[in-house]
């Protein structure tokens, strides 16, 4: 059988390859398929401890077979590792009017994203019924962040250098769906319907925007829990990886994706 293997960020500089075809036997494990990458591309074998993968857009565990015609992606370390009442009851007079507005709005643009963009969210998000808009915008910071697995030789290459600019790559359509779930997960937690999150790929510059999240509520402390869950998630889980430019070369930063929602404390669940 064929299947397809998508490598990103620091798998892909060290097999040189974005995408590789194998010919495998019918009814292997991802674990074996992961081996026979191994031995074509020998650069890649310690990235193994850090990996997780996904199966057709689905983070799945090593031990699940593949079949002929599968997207199997190994994903390395990602970019970032880790109130009042409920609603009221819509007025007559408004309900059209919130009924017309998106529930979400999840995005994968080339960045740096604008400055007005916030402000944009916020007028497409919000109802007559919303008491607080909430906004998180994620800008690139001179500091640098903690190495990713295995880049730790590259960190101290760069070691002392102020960070110039972030370079963000996605799986997006995998990227869109698991942010899609993230909003599904914030609804279902705290009851706030109306989200943005927005997240750049490409170079993004110091000082310039990378994420906003925008979460709009009848009330503030719902609206605050939504949009720190949001972002919370979306760097614990999104399949997009972050580099760190500095005037001597680059490294790649974040941990292990966590595959599903967090319990609040951190753990999976």
């Amino acid at each position: 059988m064929n299947v397809r293997v998508r490598l990103f960020a620091q798998l892909r500089e060290r097999a040189g390859a974005r995408e590789v075809k194998l010919e495998l036997p019918d009814g292997v494990t991802i674990e074996a398929a992961w081996s026979a990458l191994v031995e074509r591309f020998p650069a890649v074998s310690g990235q193994r401890s850090a990996l997780r993968f996904a199966r057709n857009g689905a983070y799945v565990d090593a031990t699940e077979t593949l079949a002929d015609g599968d997207e199997l992606a190994c994903i390395p370390p990602v970019s970032g590792g880790a109130g009042e009442g409920g609603e009221d009851a819509a007025a007559p007079e408004t309900q059209g009017l919130a009924a017309e507005r998106p529930r979400h709005i999840i995005e994968i643009r080339p960045g740096p994203l604008p400055a007005t963009l916030a402000a944009e969210l916020a007028a497409r998000l919000a109802t007559p019924e919303d008491g607080a808009v909430v906004v998180f915008e994620g800008r690139a910071r001179v500091t640098p962040g903690a190495p990713a697995p295995g880049e730790e030789a590259a960190a101290t290459l760069l070691a002392g250098l102020p960070v110039e600019a972030l370079e963000y790559e996605a799986h997006e359509a995998m990227a869109v769906a698991v942010l899609e779930r993230i909003a599904d997960e914030v609804e279902a937690r705290f009851g706030v319907e109306r989200l943005a999150i927005v997240h750049a790929t490409g170079r993004v510059a110091v000082g310039e925007i990378a994420v906003v999240i925008v979460a709009s509520a009848p009330h503030r402390g719902a609206a605050f829990d939504a949009a720190r869950m949001a972002m919370d998630e979306t760097k614990a889980r999104a399949p997009i990886w972050k580099a760190e430019h500095a005037s001597g070369g680059h490294v790649w930063v974040g941990e292990p994706a966590r595959p599903a929602a967090s319990d609040g404390r951190g753990a999976a669940r």
